[in-house]
């Protein structure tokens, strides 16, 4: 939805078709965006660490998973805190994607007044809101967001990595 509202905002568009021939699986490598730079640290056993970016320069598939290629800049410290070295090197990592909602069901009732022979019933606005959380282990959530989403052609690790290979090269363009 994110993608779609930025692509209208830009006066962009992409044809069903073109997205998903645009997807190889092992894409070259494009320019990294900067703006995109992702903090990474990390330490070692020994007490050294590592403090760097990792910058996306496309998207591929590999065995039905989606993978980020960019470039990984950064530090390696020592225990003491001295410059071990620097890294500057490319590399591919997993893609997760985070757990998702669905909307089940929205049902807004109004106001409502019943005088069943001389019986009152007077209830106020109720509003009943049914969500549905996508994530490992949640077999209902999971069952009840696949139903609710069947027509909606939801992309392909294909498509989607298409998709953000376009979105890199609209943002490599600013």
């Amino acid at each position: 939805m994110v993608v779609v509202t930025v692509l209208a905002a830009m006066g962009l568009s992409f044809m069903g078709a073109g997205v998903a021939s645009a997807a190889p699986s092992a894409p070259a490598a494009a320019a990294p965006v900067t703006a995109l730079a992702t903090p990474v640290t990390g330490t070692a056993e020994n007490g050294g660490s590592f403090a760097g970016t990792f910058t996306p320069s496309n998207f591929s598939t590999r065995n039905g998973d989606l993978l980020a290629t960019g470039l990984l800049t950064g530090t390696v410290t020592d225990s003491s805190g001295d410059t071990v070295g620097t890294v500057s090197r490319t590399v591919s990592m997993p893609v997760t994607i985070a757990a998702a909602t669905c909307q089940v069901l929205n049902l807004v009732l109004g106001p409502l007044h019943l005088d069943l022979l001389g019986l009152v019933v007077d209830l106020n606005q109720v509003h009943l809101l049914i969500t549905a959380v996508q994530a490992p282990g949640n077999l209902l959530g999971n069952l009840l967001c696949a139903i609710t989403h069947l027509l909606d052609g939801t992309p392909t690790a294909g498509g989607l990595a298409a998709l953000l290979n376009a979105i890199l090269a609209l943002l490599g363009q600013l």
